[in-house]
Formats: structure tokens, sequence, C-alpha cells
């Protein structure tokens, strides 16, 4: 849940709390929030735990679902469409992605036009 808070954004807090708490109450806000946390996080591992218990091998088959799900949702718009619509072949991006570094590269020789006899045959039925 916490995973993606770095250093700088602890300090900002701290320093927050220093603002709006005081020095004298601070440490008693941090001991109160970390004590929450560890209760929030045993009671899940306690409910989870319970589940396993109860469900038993059912318990690993709701579980394969729910990582697929997960893979879902951490898929990006290009490794979905290289996965499901291009199964798996990434050489269409790799072109695209060529041709943006390097425009030069994509325009192709000029086609001579074949040349004409004459002027084109005038059909006064088909105007």
């Amino acid at each position: 849940m916490f995973a993606n808070v770095g250093w700088g954004e602890m300090l900002v807090l701290v320093v927050v709390g220093l603002v709006i708490l005081g020095p004298e109450r601070l440490p008693g806000a941090i001991r109160w929030t970390a004590n929450a946390l560890r209760q929030a996080r045993e009671y899940v591992t306690s409910a989870t735990d319970q589940l396993r218990a109860e469900m038993g091998p059912e318990f690993d088959d709701l579980r394969v679902p729910l990582s697929e799900l997960q893979k879902l949702r951490g898929m990006t718009p290009r490794a979905a469409l290289t996965k499901h619509l291009l199964d798996g072949d990434d050489s269409l991006f790799t072109a695209v992605s060529s041709l943006a570094e390097d425009p030069r590269a994509a325009v192709p020789a000029p086609i001579a036009a074949p040349k004409l006899a004459g002027p084109a045959p005038f059909d006064a039925d088909a105007t």
C-alpha cells in the first residue's frame, strides 16, 4: 500500500505533523498510527489464514484467477495489444519506433510512372 512512498514524502509528512500536532504530540501520533497499521495487518493475515483453513485446496484455485486479474491491471495498452491482438509479436511497435527515430529511412524510392503511348482513351458512353 505504501510501497511508493519515498523518503522525501516521509519528510514532508513529518514536517506537516510537526506543524499541525506540535513536537509534544507527534511521537504519540506516530506510535498510534504504527499500532493501528500493525493491527490491520494482523487482522488481514488472520482472515487469510482462516479462509485458507476453511477452504483448503479450493483457496489456491481461487488465487489463480485473482493473480490473472492482477496481471491485467498492471498491463499497459501496448502490452495488451501485443499479447491479445498480435500474439506476442512486438515487431510492429519496434518498426514504428525505428521510424520515429529516423524518418528518412521510411521514405520509399519514387516509383516511375508508366509511359503512356498517347492520351487516355475516351469513352463517350461512360461519361
